[in-house]
């Protein structure tokens, strides 16, 4: 079930990147060497960001047609790519400390690992990330920082992390708003315009009829015959009022609120609506299908407890990081 996968893909990021050449990216401007940061004695340089930054750039032309926001959010990745790679140095040296390294035999494993996840072959793990623009040995350098992170993580982390149940059901009830904010709602809407200008005894006339068409749904009439009759939203008038799935978060908060109270088929009570321009209406909703739900809690409490420990471990390793950092001399010149 999606929602309750909560494991870290091992380096799934390589693959569902985009990935254009520096060469095309930046075909008209030159480029100059210089730092871009320093940790303790160890340079980052502008070429090595711009090496990592290299699959990231055709996702964002791709996801921003507008220059401007393309500027905006290269500038955004390479800040937090810059930030990532310096906590990947840190690490590095705390492994080089405690004497930790990655065989080339755990990255043949590590990418075994992807392709099984994936069910593809070895090979066509390295032909997907050869086309969307990484070497076979970026690749190979990714696995092999990813799996350098678990063995750090294992040895300096995972002795900090203490997950109870009260942690689990913190999880579980994140998960319930997650999945229920995420899951799309097919609503049906019967809509009775309000007039500009319209006067009390036409308002109360509209509710009037509103009240008893819910009560006509809720007795079992056919609601999308009580659209097509009555609806004057022409738009939806032959969808039985429905203009198709849509993310909860995306309702009205007034439809929002309906679509939480009511189950599948259900006909709502009348709702005074009024959209960002101003215009009004008395709406009546049916929820056309069930919403995806969570199982209780006592059904999935090893899975939550396995989510809340994955959170933790990574909270505990944000926080180990930040003791490396107050520990060794970072210079950003970015």
């Amino acid at each position: 079930m999606p929602w309750l996968s909560t494991k870290r893909a091992l380096a799934t990021a390589a693959l569902v990147l985009g990935g254009a050449s520096l060469a095309e990216h930046s075909a008209h401007a030159s480029i100059v060497e210089r730092i871009v940061a320093v940790v303790g004695e160890r340079p980052i340089l502008l070429s090595d960001l711009r090496q990592r930054a290299r699959p990231h750039l055709q996702r964002i032309v791709m996801q921003n047609p507008d220059p401007s926001q393309q500027a905006a959010a290269e500038s955004e990745m390479f800040r937090e790519l810059l930030n990532h790679m310096i906590d990947e140095r840190l690490e590095e040296t705390a492994a080089d400390k405690s004497r930790i390294s990655v065989t080339p035999e755990e990255v043949d494993a590590g990418i075994r690992q992807v392709a099984a996840g994936a069910k593809i072959s070895p090979a066509d793990v390295i032909a997907e990330a050869k086309r969307q623009g990484l070497s076979e040995q970026d690749y190979r350098d990714e696995i092999r920082r990813q799996l350098l992170e678990g063995k750090l993580v294992q040895l300096r982390v995972r002795g900090r992390v203490r997950v109870t149940e009260q942690d689990a059901r913190a999880a579980y009830q994140h998960v319930v708003r997650e999945t229920e904010e995420q899951s799309p709602v097919d609503l049906r809407i019967l809509v009775l315009q309000i007039p500009a200008g319209a006067t009390s005894q036409s308002v109360a006339a509209r509710v009037t009829l509103a009240e008893e068409l819910s009560k006509r749904g809720r007795e079992g009439a056919d609601f999308c015959e009580l659209v097509l009759d009555y609806s004057q939203d022409p738009t939806t008038k032959n969808t039985c009022g429905s203009r198709g799935p849509v993310p909860l978060s995306a309702l009205f908060p007034d439809l929002q609120r309906a679509a939480r109270s009511l189950k599948a088929g259900e006909v709502s009570s009348p709702i005074r609506f009024q959209d960002p321009n101003g215009n009004q209406a008395v709406l009546v909703v049916q929820l056309a299908e069930a919403r995806t739900t969570v199982p209780p809690f006592d059904q999935v409490r090893d899975q939550m407890m396995e989510r809340a420990f994955i959170e933790a471990t990574d909270r505990q390793r944000k926080l180990w990081l930040q003791e490396l950092r107050r520990g060794v001399y970072i210079d950003i010149r970015l």
